[in-house]
Order: structure tokens, then C-alpha cells, then sequence
């Protein structure tokens, strides 16, 4: 990394000891709480100090999905290749790697990987990993299929759109039409825990403000996933806005989110 920037070994470095010293208190705690449980098998388990890294190497080649779960557990993210060794691109999951890059790899998450582990265990890391990437793809998805429905019911297209108020820049998540002046804006929002909502209605709001001082003619619209239903009326409160024309709730189901879809632009005036 260039000189006064850090790297992810710098940052392993800050919490090693203490993350040590917290390794060893959870196992011991860990016997004490389920000593009643605690069984001793004859499982497999990887000797990763016998390797060097041109072993890793090669093993990673061999069988390029294991590199997701070897990075977890040395707490490295795809942002980390990317940062520290100008490797880009990489999935994670599913990666395509040079012989070079496979290498490089290698060497820079040896330091990292423990003496040796469980394979059930990294097995498990790496569905724990892959688990919330599916859940995180799955919400994304809810905001696609809000844009479908704004495309199917309305009669602009939408897709994700950017605008600037100065020195600022915003993003929007569903903005028509496609090109030019910004007639109609829709912010699309999951907030799934009451103690957010006040930041997130705050960014709404902000973002709102923002874009009718930039176009002050042209529609701002919130669609909002809040699964507290019986708070939609404190929230849709919280939201009046001179910059809001309309807000709605949508919930997961994608026939509930064409009803909602349906009431948001016919407030607006803007079906088919």
C-alpha cells in the first residue's frame, strides 16, 4: 500500500492479540457451558502449517471454490484482494484465477490461516458466508421487482438514475424517464428495524429536499419496506414533506407489491 495507508495485515494487526486472547476464553467457555455435550471425534482436519504457499496455490487452482472459505476465515474480503494486491474482479465464490494471481493469493492469505482447522467447521464458515450473501442478493431483488412494477403500471420506464445539487450527488433508485430532465423520482427503501427508522426517514427526506431544488417541478415519490404495519401511519407522519408527493409500504410478495405499486401511481397520475 502507498506509504501512510493501511493494509488488511495492518489491520489484522491492530486486534491480534486481542482477538487471540478472546479465541482462548471462547473455547474454554464454550467446554465449560456444554460440558454435558462436549464429545471427542475423529474428524479431518487441515493441517495448514505443513503447507507452504505454493501448496495453497496449487490447491486453490485445483479447486477454486474453497477460496471463499479459506478468506473467511482469515477475515478477508474480495475488497482486500483488490486493495492490497490490484487483483480485481474476483468472485469470491466462483473465481477464475491466473496462475499468477492464484499465487499471489496464496501468499498474502498464508500469514493469516490458523495452525490448522476442522474441515466441518470451514464448511460451515463458508455456509454461513454464502447464506448471507443469498439473503442480501434476495433483498436486492425486492427493489428490481419494485422497478418492474413502476415499469409494467406506469407510463414511463424506470431504472437507477443519479443527480447533483452542487458539490453533491445522489442516487436514485427508480427515476423516469430514462434520459434527460428528471420528471418523476422514486426512492426505494428497506427498513427492517424500528430503531433505524429515523436515520433512514431523515434520508429520505434529505434526498427529496434536495431533488426539487434541483427539478421543482417534477415528482418525488418513497417506497418504503417497514414490516412493522402497525407504525405505517407514524411513519407516513414522519415523512410529510413539502418535497414528498406520495410515499407507500411495500411488502415482499410480489402480488402485494403491484397493489402497492398500483395506489403509489395513481396518486401520482402516472399510469398507463
Amino acid at each position: 500500500m502507498p506509504e501512510g495507508y493501511d493494509s488488511h495485515a495492518d489491520y489484522m494487526g491492530w486486534v491480534k492479540t486481542d482477538a487471540d486472547a478472546r479465541a482462548v476464553e471462547v473455547r474454554a467457555t464454550l467446554i465449560r457451558a456444554f460440558a454435558r455435550f462436549v464429545e471427542m471425534r475423529e474428524i479431518e482436519v487441515i493441517n495448514f502449517a505443513a503447507m507452504t504457499a505454493l501448496d495453497l496455490a496449487a490447491a486453490i487452482q485445483a479447486e477454486p471454490s474453497i477460496l471463499k472459505p479459506l478468506m473467511a476465515c482469515c477475515n478477508v474480503a474480495g475488497r482486500a484482494i483488490e486493495r492490497d494486491l490490484d487483483i480485481r474482479g474476483v468472485d469470491t465464490y466462483v473465481p477464475r484465477l491466473s496462475d499468477a494471481h492464484a499465487a499471489a493469493i496464496a501468499g498474502y492469505l498464508k500469514p493469516f490461516l490458523p495452525q490448522e482447522l476442522a474441515v466441518p467447521a470451514l464448511s460451515e464458515l463458508d455456509r454461513f458466508f454464502f447464506v448471507d450473501k443469498e439473503i442480501r442478493a434476495r433483498k436486492g431483488r425486492w427493489e428490481q421487482t419494485i422497478v418492474e412494477s413502476l415499469n409494467t403500471l406506469s407510463r414511463y420506464t424506470f431504472k437507477k438514475r443519479r443527480f447533483e445539487v452542487g458539490e453533491e450527488s445522489f442516487e436514485i433508485d427508480a427515476a423516469a424517464p430514462e434520459r434527460g430532465k428528471i420528471e418523476v423520482a422514486i426512492d426505494v427503501k428497506r427498513i427492517e428495524a424500528r430503531r433505524d427508522i429515523h436515520k433512514r426517514a431523515d434520508e429520505i427526506i434529505n434526498k427529496a429536499t434536495k431533488f426539487k431544488k434541483k427539478h421543482p417541478k417534477s415528482l418525488f415519490a418513497a417506497v418504503v419496506y417497514y414490516p412493522f404495519t402497525a407504525e405505517h401511519v407514524n411513519v407516513r407522519s414522519r415523512l410529510e414533506s413539502r418535497s414528498i408527493d406520495a410515499v407507500c409500504f411495500a411488502s415482499q410478495g410480489g402480488e402485494q407489491i403491484g397493489v402497492a405499486i398500483g395506489l403509489l401511481v395513481d396518486q401520482l397520475k402516472i399510469r398507463k
